[in-house]
């Protein structure tokens, strides 16, 4: 149920830079309950390891896949996320880049 849950999000996160209207970075709210999460995520050191190379802005208005900007409010997000320190229990696993041309999600 959460791998369907997941591929969705992923599929809308990356749809949203086509439509004009909804053009923004993925609006994403931290939460520190692992129940309220969308989605667990486990950050690595290491691009190869990750379903997603994500990027965060301080800015929603940026357009691009895997670029995620951070919100105060959980009623803004597009996605709960919670971040957690293993792999083995991750719905997620994302490498941040410094660079947003290098953000992308691939599944």
């Amino acid at each position: 149920m959460m791998n369907s849950f997941l591929l969705r999000l992923l599929s809308t996160l990356l749809l949203s830079s086509y439509i004009p209207i909804t053009a923004s970075a993925a609006p994403i709210f931290i939460t520190n309950y692992p129940s309220e999460a969308n989605a667990k995520v486990f950050v690595t050191k290491y691009p190869s390891e990750a379903n997603c190379i994500v990027y965060d802005t301080q800015y929603s208005s940026d357009n691009e896949p895997g670029v995620w900007f951070y919100t105060k409010y959980k009623s803004d997000a597009r996605a709960v996320i919670y971040y957690t320190q293993y792999k083995t229990e991750a719905d997620l696993i994302v490498y941040f880049t410094k660079y947003k041309g290098d953000a992308r999600c691939r599944y």
